[in-house]
């Protein structure tokens, strides 16, 4: 089981940090959303690009707030809810696994 155990953590530690580079995306694209960015900078692309599918569907829960785009922010709530709560839970279980707790 410690083969798994060992899995299990490592998948746990590359999610932390692909959450964390998309919260720093996430900050990004908000920051520059602030001024006019060109949007044929590849840069600017390469942001919109990775943000807008997630952003569009917490768009579509989220009423409308009358210009003020709240999806970046409930994004970083659940990004930060997957850090402290899941990350976490899947680590407890895999030390679990290796010393023969079990589920």
């Amino acid at each position: 089981m410690f083969v798994l155990s060992n899995f299990l953590v490592g998948f746990a530690k590359i999610l932390d940090m692909a959450l964390t580079i998309y919260f720093w995306i996430i900050v990004i694209r908000a920051l520059i959303s602030w001024v006019n960015p060109d949007p044929y900078n590849p840069i600017v692309r390469f942001l919109y690009q990775v943000t807008e599918p997630v952003l569009y569907r917490i768009r579509k829960v989220v009423p409308y707030m009358g210009g003020l785009d709240l999806s970046p922010l409930i994004v970083i709530f659940i990004i930060y809810f997957f850090q402290w709560a899941v990350i976490p839970s899947i680590i407890e279980f895999a030390l679990r696994l290796k010393t023969g707790g079990g589920i």
